[in-house]
């Protein structure tokens, strides 16, 4: 279940503190008990106070299953494979209506599944999460689901021909059908499991002319899974599109969506692009896994120095924060962190992004929509009005909008935002071209933070070895220069799906504008000699510090090379 969901439910009836609550939901994030065992374990409620309290919430009814022992008709209203799938055993049929106690009572989601793979109604009744799932296993078993296993529900299957028309020339009606079976739910849920599991950032389901591709990205890199026939396409795509509340018959233009699921025990919200291709819509899922994302500024791995500056920076009450680099680099994550730290009750913070990614209580969070006319300077431009104290713009795209950000920063308030270029100095060489005055930039701007996601070396598989010269000179090194220090790379293991590599840390470059900076905008210099001067004034550059993370054996040459 849901820690922030149940905790917030028992906040709501007075047994819990906000703060208690917190604490909770970090207790249950940080070990492996799930949050009903830890509310009764520390004496919250017992099991039927847990389960009482729930079922008052969802206006269902609370029942204990100590005395519970399902016959076969019982057994017979849901398959294994869907009561596993779902963690749902059935306590009666009644008509059209099946009785169940799911492991999950607050997921409406599972209910909604069920009852598009069954074709019945689903009434809820509210049992103790662990006794569900051990009457789940003593009666259907604990076997695990496959995709094999599943593909061979399927059968064979006939290709859902979709003529060059589009949109209206293929049965809706049918594709809707095979999109809410019961195996084709069960594969999608599958792969959204099995992607969550190997901590992928984004899914893609691709299809082809002779076949139908599903990749994950973990840690940077894409990886290609076991590919399903190619007739599973379009089930396969409408369901991710029934997932997300989209059109399933608009297939000529891209849209976009949002799942919120629990998944492996975790809240997890999956934003959803589609995009038309000449074989069938393109998807792919980003993974915006709430609960493994820490959004302290402690956490980030930043190097000492730079997070003590970070620290005088954001106390500052006005001013420009940038954050630079590609996309994917963790931009968002550090603006987030910066957020959390300065998000008290004597400050005012606004945010305008696109789109919001996740929720911090205490911030107004305004989604940016272009569609309707709702830019990020339009947000910006009403921020101003709302008495801010600091402000969040996702990006800065256009000249408008950096105007408007330096006319709020030299007003007295503190402004973060983010840009898209390969360094540091490359951002006052933005700003200008967009056409932004250099005594403007140069009188508003505070410091500029270049970063980019490396891959760590998998500490399974870790091996020490002597580098070529080859190598060392693509880093500007001779061997000479190397002395005793160690150089290691990934051998290749089962912790690390044989990649060699586990999770990402970032690498930091930061600009800070200090007076003699300052003077070089005024006078326009090239991006070159601004940063030979931050260099000259003791500025650590990405590839320095891509460098620190090889000697302390955090990364592999090849990773520093690619990203700086």
């Amino acid at each position: 279940m849901d820690a922030r969901q149940v905790t917030d439910i028992f906040v709501e009836r007075s047994y819990l503190t906000p703060e208690q609550a917190e604490e909770y939901v970090k207790l249950a994030a940080a070990g492996d008990k799930p949050i009903e065992q830890l509310l009764v374990e520390y004496q919250v409620v017992d099991e039927d106070g847990f389960i009482h309290v729930i079922a008052d919430s969802i206006g269902a009814e609370a029942y204990n299953l100590q005395e519970f022992s399902p016959d076969t008709t019982v057994l017979g209203l849901i398959p294994s494979g869907l009561a596993r799938l779902h963690g749902a055993m059935p306590i009666m049929g009644s008509g059209n209506t099946i009785i169940v106690a799911l492991t999950d009572p607050l997921n409406s989601q599972k209910i909604e599944d069920l009852r598009f793979a069954l074709g019945r109604e689903i009434q809820v009744m509210v049992a103790f999460p662990t006794r569900v799932e051990a009457l789940i296993r003593q009666h259907y078993g604990s076997e695990v689901t496959n995709f094999d296993d599943i593909i061979a529900q399927l059968g064979a299957g006939s290709d859902l021909v979709v003529t060059e028309g589009g949109g209206d020339a293929f049965n809706l009606q049918d594709v809707t059908a095979q999109a809410n079976t019961g195996p084709i739910i069960k594969y999608v849920d599958l792969i959204l499991e099995k992607a969550i599991a190997a901590r992928a950032s984004d899914i893609h389901f691709e299809p082809f002319e002779a076949e139908f591709k599903i990749r994950y990205r973990v840690d940077g890199a894409l990886y290609e899974m076991d590919p399903p026939p190619l007739h599973l396409a379009l089930p396969v795509i409408s369901r991710v599109k029934v997932m997300s509340n989209l059109n399933i018959a608009e297939r000529r233009l891209p849209q976009d969506g949002r799942i919120q699921r629990t998944i492996n025990g975790r809240p997890v919200d999956l934003r959803v692009s589609t995009l038309p291709t000449t074989f069938g819509e393109s998807v792919v899922l980003r993974v915006l896994d709430r609960s493994s994302v820490n959004l302290d500024l402690e956490s980030l791995g930043v190097p000492e120095d730079i997070y003590n500056y970070i620290l005088q920076v954001i106390e500052r009450p006005n001013g420009i924060f940038i954050v630079t680099g590609p996309t994917g680099s963790g931009k968002t994550t550090t603006l987030y962190s910066c957020l959390r730290k300065i998000n008290t009750i004597d400050s005012k913070l606004l945010t305008a992004e696109d789109p919001v990614e996740y929720e911090i209580d205490g911030i107004i969070q305004v989604p940016i929509n272009e569609g309707i006319g709702l830019t990020f300077a339009r947000a910006l431009r009403a921020f101003l009005r709302q008495d801010p104290d600091r402000i969040l713009v996702g990006e800065t795209r256009d000249m408008e909008t950096a105007q408007i950000a330096i006319q709020a920063s030299l007003t007295g308030h503190l402004v973060f935002t983010t840009l898209h270029t390969n360094d540091s100095t490359g951002a006052v060489t933005r700003l200008v071209d967009m056409g932004i005055e250099p005594f403007l930039i140069s009188a508003s701007l505070e410091c500029i933070l270049a970063q980019r996601l490396i891959r760590k070396i998998c500490t399974s598989c870790r091996t020490a070895y002597e580098p070529n010269e080859h190598v060392l000179a693509s880093l500007g090194l001779g061997i000479h220069d190397i002395g005793d220090k160690n150089f290691y790379y990934g051998k290749g293991c089962e912790a690390c799906n044989n990649t060699g590599y586990k999770g990402r840390k970032g690498i930091y470059e930061l600009l800070k504008i200090s007076d003699p900076i300052r003077e070089m905008i005024n006078e326009r210099a090239p991006g070159v000699l601004l940063r030979q001067k931050a260099i000259e004034l003791g500025m650590t550059t990405l590839r320095e510090d891509g460098m620190r993370s090889i000697y302390d054996g955090i990364t592999t040459i090849e990773e520093v090379l690619k990203y700086t």
